[in-house]
Formats: C-alpha cells, structure tokens, sequence
C-alpha cells in the first residue's frame, strides 16, 4: 500500500428510490462522497443495489445516473482501481461496466487478500437461513431464460414494472427489521458463523444488503462481520488503512454501527 493509502466498501446507493433525500440529491451527495476519497483511494468497492433497478438491454441501458456514471468513469480514468458487486436490485448487469467502465462485476461473494489480511467481499442477498422464497425467486431472476423473456418487454414497460414490485416489497418490510434483530436473528451474522465452523477465517466479512451498519466481533475473537449499511438514510461505508477497518459515515454526525465490541 502506498503511504496513506486506503480501500474504501460501499454498498445500497438505491439510486432510482427517494427516500432521506430523493435520488438525485442522493446522487450528488454520492459524487460528493467520491470526490472526498478519490485523493487516498488505493480501490473501491461497489458492493451491490447501486441502484434501485437495473437491466440492460442489448442496446439501452436505464436513464439516468449521468452524474454518478460520470464520476466512476472520472476515477478509472484516474487509476483508481474499482470492483462492482451485483445485488438483488441490480442483477442484471451484462456487460455495461466492463466495457464502459472498465470496472469488473462479480455476482458472488469473493475472497481476497489486501495488505495481508483477507476478506470475503458480497452483497450477501440469498446468504444464510432462512428467506426460502428469495432464494427461489432469485432462481428465476438469474435464469436466461426469464432474463431473455423480460428483455422484449419494451424498456419503459420494464422498468415500470420493476419499480411497482420494488415498492412493494420496501413497503411490506417491517420497521423492526430496519433494527439490530439480535444475534440469533442476524442472518448474516449466522452465516458468517456456519463460514467460521467450516474453518473459512477471514479477517473481515465485508456485506451489504441487510440496511443496517454493523460491526460484530465474531466468535472466533479473529474474524468481524461488517455489514456496510446504507445510502438512503445513514449513508455509511467502510475504510482499511491497511491494518484496520472501520465504518463511517458522511455527513451524518450522528451515525454509529451496530457493534459488541466498540465503545
């Protein structure tokens, strides 16, 4: 790592949804988040719901997004090294980022190794106990097929479409699932416990998905799950110097990770 140098983890941008701030005030706070680390940023990575829906099409990608999709083809140009994560919102990426970006998207969680510690990077959708029918769902939504069948729904059917199912599934979630469920309940964290047992160790479980900041020393007194949050009400994220890590907020004072071992 070059002195001073850091790699910074974000993940549910849910650009498309408004929510603390709408989507394209959301955006530019984004922008303004990358401007403020692209000075020390050694890598990036995007873990996943960059946006609230995505699909694309042979040839049309979803309106939108020019200021955020400007910055990140801003900091390749750079050098900065970025790495996107697809997540349950934005499956159906194709090709876009690779060719466009130059920046590689991976659909599965990822060991890697950075500064001699190691790290198993996801968004974490489908992970752990539980959530039977998603997992079922996800299926079908990762199949050729269905992904064939939804590219001739003309794009503006498409997306309204998805953005209905979207708003109802954030409608139906019960307000207590945006807090800490305990840690027989963390799904997650269960997962990341049956990883440890299976004598997989990493030193950080880096994921997305669950909306909540989370930083929880495993059992093992090693590894520490860290769930990333959120940018539609916490905006948090997370940043390793090299030889720690730690969850942040921007511009939210008043932000703090779920956690048993931080004061």
């Amino acid at each position: 790592m070059n002195a001073g140098k850091k790699t910074y983890f974000v993940s549910d941008f849910h650009l498309g949804a408004d929510a603390k701030l709408n989507s394209a005030e959301r955006e530019r706070q984004i922008c303004r988040w990358l401007d403020s680390i692209a000075p020390d940023a050694e890598a990036i990575y995007l873990v996943g719901d960059m946006f609230e829906f995505w699909f694309e099409y042979k040839t049309v990608v979803p309106k939108g997004y020019t200021r955020f999709l400007g910055k990140l083809a801003q900091l390749r140009d750079a050098g900065i090294p970025m790495y996107a994560f697809t997540g349950n919102h934005d499956l159906w990426m194709f090709g876009y980022f690779e060719s466009e970006l130059d920046i590689p998207v991976y659909r599965k969680p990822i060991m890697r190794e950075i500064h001699g510690k190691q790290f198993m990077i996801g968004h974490g959708d489908g992970l752990g106990p539980g959530d039977i029918g998603y997992k079922r769902m996800k299926k079908v939504f990762t199949h050729p097929f269905s992904q064939w069948l939804f590219g001739w729904l003309h794009p503006d059917m498409g997306t309204r479409l998805a953005h209905f199912f979207s708003q109802k599934s954030r409608a139906a979630t019960p307000p207590e699932e945006r807090s800490w469920l305990g840690e027989d309940k963390e799904w997650l964290l269960q997962y990341c416990k049956r990883k440890i047992n299976q004598g997989i160790e990493p030193d950080y479980f880096i994921f997305g998905h669950r909306h909540l900041p989370i930083d929880w020393l495993l059992p093992n007194g090693k590894s520490r799950y860290i769930n990333l949050g959120e940018w539609m009400f916490p905006c948090s994220y997370a940043v390793f110097d090299g030889k720690n890590l730690e969850l942040r907020f921007f511009e939210n004072p008043d932000g703090k990770p779920v956690s048993n071992h931080l004061l």
